[in-house]
């Protein structure tokens, strides 16, 4: 099994492309999701994050008030920075735990959606190939407006705190344009879809996977039959 990594900006389209590869069959690792269960009530991210920002980022219910957190850490770095190394060893550790769950039932690949790809650069020695979900900066700010109910300049604010589309596409082997319409972004994630499933990436991963296998068995076998003489 080989891994996919999907990326893009806020408002970029990303989780429309992740959606329509879902549809398709793929198996998604979602970091978004796996972010939010890490940061549950009581988990060691939570507990953490509760002393380093202080009681009222909660809800009444006890759970991270997610809006009032994001309105601190795009408005610092030092901030943001700080949430990071709370939260990214976590879900990259559950996301692992994923990642064996679908080797185990022997998929060919899996796609590992994570907005933060490119930024923190911890996962993309492990991938084999990268997605950029791209749109033109007009369209990605008008749609964050849009989604999110944002002024303008809380929407530049959120954009700007990210790195930007066009140095991410720059850094991807394949890229979803998504400034036009669904038809054309589908047609596009077909064609990637199709790359996916002929590429024989995931028979060198097996093999390597095997011969690994195969030699800490030899060396296992070695040390017993040391440790009986």
């Amino acid at each position: 099994m080989f891994l996919v990594g999907l990326t893009g900006g806020i408002a970029s389209g990303k989780s429309t492309v992740s959606s329509m590869l879902r549809e398709l069959g793929c198996p998604i690792i979602d970091a978004d999701v796996v972010a939010r269960k890490v940061v549950e009530p009581h988990t060691p991210a939570y507990c953490r994050i509760v002393h380093r920002f202080g009681p009222e980022i909660l809800l009444e219910n006890g759970e991270i008030d997610r809006q009032k957190l994001g309105q601190i850490i795009f408005a610092s770095e030092e901030k943001r920075k700080l949430l990071n190394s709370i939260t990214h060893p976590e879900i990259h550790k559950a996301m692992l735990k994923e990642i064996l769950f679908y080797f185990l039932r022997g998929y060919r690949y899996v796609v590992l959606d994570v907005p933060l790809l490119f930024e923190t650069r911890r996962l993309t020695q492990f991938l084999n190939h990268t997605v950029v979900v791209y749109c033109d900066p007009a369209t990605q700010l008008l749609r964050l407006m849009q989604r999110d109910g944002l002024t303008q300049e809380q929407a530049e604010q959120r954009v700007a705190a990210q790195m930007p589309l066009n140095e991410k596409r720059g850094l991807a082997n394949h890229v979803i344009e998504n400034s036009g319409g669904r038809e054309d972004t589908h047609r596009q994630v077909l064609r990637l879809h199709t790359k996916l499933e002929d590429s024989m990436d995931f028979l060198l991963v097996r093999v390597i996977a095997i011969a690994a296998t195969a030699s800490l068995g030899g060396i296992l076998l070695y040390a017993t039959k040391m440790l009986l003489s």
